[in-house]
């Protein structure tokens, strides 16, 4: 026998109504659904997407070396806000000089980076709602830190991006934006950047959703 559900759209703006039609659901009570607008839209029109972006090239620091710089997106110890990763890239300016492979590193602890060394230059953290925000209710400032130089936490390899490499052995293209699409929750106190096994130069961008808690 069909189980009826019904549901109500989250936050109501003005094109929203409190209480939607219900669902459609299959034989064995799955829902059915299709899509429509594209798969970050919804979040991104409720200003709750963000990127951020080196603004010059910078020099990542070596490894795993706890002085760090380059780009990393970190989650401030009593923040009401998880940090959902959705992707990011790494793109180089200069050819390195050794063998160097691309990696996600991450780190956290209860108080968190407490050494916020070089705060992202402006324009700083951007909201993926481009443009006036008039009528966007919930359209309001991130409340993750990114910094292009802070000292780092309990760091360790997150995952690789890009095999090493050297400067007579470049990549032919910039690799593509990693998708991470939620894969990895930054949680308050938790911090995630851009990493190399040698020195790199280049610009590191991060896309994030955040959420509360």
């Amino acid at each position: 026998m069909a189980i009826q559900v019904t549901g109500s759209v989250g936050t109501a703006f003005s094109a929203d109504t409190d209480v939607g039609p219900p669902f459609r659901q299959g034989k064995t009570a799955e829902m059915i659904v299709s899509e429509l607008h594209g798969k970050y839209y919804e979040t991104s029109y409720r200003g709750n997407l963000f990127t951020a972006c080196n603004v010059a090239a910078q020099a990542v620091s070596v490894a795993l070396n706890t002085t760090y710089t380059g780009l990393c997106l970190s989650n401030p110890v009593g923040n009401n806000k998880n940090l959902v990763l959705v992707g990011g890239q790494y793109a180089l300016s200069v050819a390195p000089v050794a063998i160097a492979s691309l990696h996600l590193i991450a780190g956290g602890s209860s108080a968190g980076i407490t050494n916020h060394g070089t705060p992202l230059a402006a324009p700083g953290i951007q909201s993926s709602l481009i443009g006036p925000r008039s009528g966007i209710v919930q359209a309001t400032g991130a409340s993750a830190n990114v910094d292009s130089a802070c000292t780092i936490v309990n760091p360790y390899y997150l995952v690789g991006l890009g095999s090493g490499f050297t400067a007579g052995a470049l990549y032919a293209t910039t690799p593509s934006l990693a998708a991470f699409d939620g894969m990895f929750i930054i949680t308050p106190g938790g911090w995630v950047a851009w990493g190399a096994l040698t020195a790199v130069t280049g610009f590191g961008s991060f896309v994030w959703e955040e959420v509360p808690v």
